[in-house]
């Protein structure tokens, strides 16, 4: 919160002179009376107050953060060991899949190749009637 302006203060920094103020009655001497702030230093004792709030509020929401963080660390290291059976069905069922379409490749390099003797004859006879 911000203060509208004070009345600026005459004020010094010096303790009071006037010996009734230091000496009491048997003669020992008192606490010194309080030293009248200025407007400046109030308002900067009021803004240090406000900005050590504010660092505090800060130092709590990352503190929470952080917790929050290690609780999604936590949640997510519990299904490493789904994750890890997942690989090793995706591995398995990759090497399958990868067998199986060599498989088809070969057959179909086997059918075209013998398909490819069929078509040179076929073009053969195709030019020798045409000719």
């Amino acid at each position: 919160p911000i203060y509208p302006p004070k009345a600026p203060t005459m004020s010094t920094n010096r303790p009071s002179t006037f010996p009734s103020a230091s000496l009491s009655t048997s003669g020992q001497h008192q606490q010194p009376p309080q030293i009248e702030k200025t407007y400046f230093e109030e308002q900067r004792e009021l803004l240090v107050l406000e900005i050590a709030q504010s660092l505090e509020t800060v130092l709590q929401n990352i503190n929470k953060l952080n917790r929050s963080l290690e609780e999604v660390i936590a949640v997510g290291n519990e299904f490493a060991p789904v994750e890890a059976l997942w690989s090793q069905f995706e591995g398995v069922m990759g090497n399958v899949n990868l067998e199986e379409e060599e498989g088809e490749e070969e057959a179909v390099r086997d059918q075209g190749h013998e398909g490819g003797e069929e078509g040179e004859d076929e073009a053969r006879e195709v030019g020798e009637r045409g000719t």
